[in-house]
């Protein structure tokens, strides 16, 4: 039997505590985070504990939660993504999405994409997925235009790290675009 949350290469799971130490080496590489969101503040390894210890014993909700990459073959968290952004009046929603530096270049992002957009759009019946791209992040605008993602736009000078402002590109795909790549299951 297979699952809704079960891609080709990549299971997504809820984040379960003992997947901190995971979480902890993804962090290792400012460049990662930076690509993915912001560079925090250093944690301690109690710090990450107690942090995959709350995302685990969050309350679930439908549309808006964090989840866990987990390698299909490996059986080991190799990133995480979340749903952001959720307007269910207009039928949108967005994602961010990270992989751990020692999985990237091997199809679990683009995997991980795809299980989420099928169950958003063919589950949750949302329209249309937004996403917003640092423009120097070529390896995630080139998948997410693989994926079937039109840009839409660029936001210049955007956001601010690394001594100066940077553009975001906004790319975005509907569920027809998505469906025409990618076929909804049949029931």
């Amino acid at each position: 039997m297979t699952s809704i949350w079960d891609g080709t290469k990549v299971r997504l799971r809820g984040i379960e505590p003992e997947d901190w130490q995971a979480f902890m080496r993804f962090d290792q590489f400012s460049a990662d985070m930076r690509s993915v969101d912001l560079i925090h503040p250093p944690r301690s390894a109690a710090g990450y504990r107690r942090w995959a210890t709350d995302r685990a014993t969050q309350p679930a909700s439908d549309d808006e939660f964090q989840l866990a990459i987990e390698s299909l073959s490996e059986q080991i968290v190799v990133g995480a993504l979340s749903t952001t952004n959720i307007d269910q009046r207009a039928g949108r929603f967005s994602y961010g999405i990270g992989i751990g530096r020692d999985y990237q270049r091997r199809g679990f992002a683009s995997d991980a994409i795809v299980v989420l957009l099928r169950y958003m759009f063919g589950e949750r019946r949302f329209h249309k997925c937004g996403v917003g791209i640092y423009a120097f992040n070529e390896a995630s605008i080139n998948l997410h235009e693989k994926l079937g993602f039109q840009v839409e736009g660029r936001l210049r000078d955007h956001e601010y790290f690394a001594g100066r402002h940077h553009d975001v590109v906004i790319m975005g795909v509907t569920i027809a675009e998505f469906t025409e790549r990618y076929p909804l299951p049949d029931v």
